[in-house]
């Protein structure tokens, strides 16, 4: 075990799994650029650095720069899946999904279905997501609640390292179209990792704490301060169950409902905004399936329904905040 980052845990994945299996590129923008430019042998490895290093040792072919063109490069890719490769691409930031939603939802995640079964698609899409980047509002939203939404499509959200390096892992082994989303403000948190190679199963949600007064939901960006509301919960004498659903398609609800069953207690706690977001989307199935246990109504804790602001003191409103989630467990508990 050693201490690495979120960042250093993805670079550290590409590049083994790369050397493991010859038919995995990578490609996006700057993952290459700058590669022996001003007397420098090293490239930037992408606009987060999370591919410096690749290119020396892969090349050209393998670590494919393009021009600011997302609607092609991920058509490209999504081909390049059809043919037996197995490729990366980096979007860098998931606002950009916009650009290259046809490829995508339309195409990449039917294909299986189109072509009758006889076929796989093995792509895995690249994002960064959240607010507090200082980055604006076309740079930090967290919009996996539209990709949630479209069959085919596996949605990953790491919230620690050692999650990030088991997760991308299985996503690189396998056969489906992954988007796996990281939180860039957290890219340089760190944790035990361990140096050989793991996989972590999608669908399988992280139980973070024990508790028996209420369950919190808390997905990706959210997981630092949840357990941060979970310590001030538990100085207050509340026992409170804490879930990583690590990723939201597929979609660990049985073991939602199962802590539901035990706190009979839910908060979810999501940085998307609320409507027809991921969170109400797991309140909605516990309702259906575990109304019975509920001893209180389901709270979520979201951003407002409102773009991301600028303004750093209204970026910092935005975010769900420690306060809130506890004092929102804390209403339940009067219920």
């Amino acid at each position: 075990m050693a201490l690495k980052t979120i960042r250093e845990s993805i670079n550290e994945t590409l590049i083994s799994e790369m050397r493991r299996d010859e038919s995995i590129i990578l490609i996006g923008e700057d993952l290459a650029g700058g590669a022996n430019a001003n007397g420098g042998g090293e490239a930037i490895g992408g606009v987060f650095g999370l591919t410096k290093g690749l290119v020396s040792e892969f090349g050209r072919q393998r670590v494919i720069d393009t021009p600011i063109t997302e609607s092609a490069f991920v058509g490209m890719a999504a081909g390049a899946a059809l043919t037996g490769l197995r490729p990366v691409v980096e979007l860098m930031f998931v606002d950009f999904i916009g650009v290259c939603f046809d490829q995508i939802y339309n195409q990449a995640a039917k294909f299986r279905y189109m072509f009758g079964g006889k076929t796989s698609t093995p792509l895995v899409i690249r994002a960064t997501v959240g607010a507090g980047f200082r980055a604006g509002p076309q740079h930090s939203q967290t919009l996996h609640n539209m990709l949630t939404a479209v069959p085919g499509l596996k949605v990953v959200m790491p919230a620690n390292a050692y999650d990030a390096k088991g997760l991308l892992t299985t996503a690189l082994r396998g056969d489906d179209v992954v988007v796996f989303l990281e939180p860039k403000v957290y890219y340089d948190e760190a944790c035990d990792v361990p140096d050989d190679s793991y996989t972590v199963p999608f669908g399988e949600a992280k139980f973070l704490t024990e508790g028996d007064d209420v369950t919190i939901v808390a997905i990706s960006t959210m997981v630092k301060n949840t357990l941060a509301a979970h310590k001030k919960l538990s100085a207050e004498g509340i026992s409170a169950e804490v879930i990583d659903p690590r990723t939201t398609s597929p979609l660990d609800i049985e073991s939602i409902i199962d802590s539901v069953h035990n706190t009979g207690r839910l908060v979810i706690v999501d940085e998307a905004p609320p409507r027809c977001s991921v969170a109400r989307d797991i309140a909605a199935q516990v309702c259906d399936q575990a109304f019975e246990a509920l001893k209180s109504p389901i709270k979520t804790v979201t951003s407002p329904h409102c773009p991301v602001p600028f303004a750093p003191n209204l970026e910092d409103l935005y975010i769900p905040s420690v306060d809130h989630i506890a004092k929102t467990a804390k209403q339940l508990m009067t219920c």
